[in-house]
């Protein structure tokens, strides 16, 4: 029950809600797509994340310098839970504006997002070894 009741209260926050749907269409998502989603800080966006994952309702995986979420299907209640929102998922327009929203962000580079988000320092451009010299002469 106590289990139950964890997973409700992690759903009860409407960002955090947001998440999870946006989670059951989409495979994973990055930390910064999610930030994205939510137009909220990293402090914000990371703490709704860990409630999700202590819940047991996500989880995450580190792969180089992104964090990626994706539902934890190896917890009890998951599939009753989608079962459950999946008429509002499909019918609400909120949750169909997020999913729009999140087809114009994973359709950006991880990069170019967090650049976005952070500046350039985040994940800086490429130099080009070999930069194109003018000839003169």
């Amino acid at each position: 029950m106590d289990d139950t009741i964890s997973k409700l209260k992690a759903l009860a926050d409407k960002n955090r809600l947001r998440v999870f749907c946006a989670l059951a269409r989409h495979e994973e998502l990055c930390a910064c797509q999610i930030t994205e989603l939510l137009q909220v800080t990293g402090a914000t966006a990371s703490r709704h994340l860990s409630i999700l994952v202590a819940a047991g309702l996500l989880k995450s995986r580190k792969d180089g310098r992104w964090v990626l979420f994706s539902l934890d299907r190896s917890g009890s209640g998951l599939d009753g839970i989608l079962q459950w929102l999946d008429p509002e998922i499909r019918t609400s327009l909120s949750f169909q504006s997020d999913l729009d929203t999140l087809d114009r962000i994973t359709g950006l580079a991880r990069e170019d997002l967090c650049r976005q988000q952070r500046g350039e320092a985040c994940c800086p451009i490429p130099k080009d070894p070999y930069p194109k010299r003018s000839h003169n002469g």
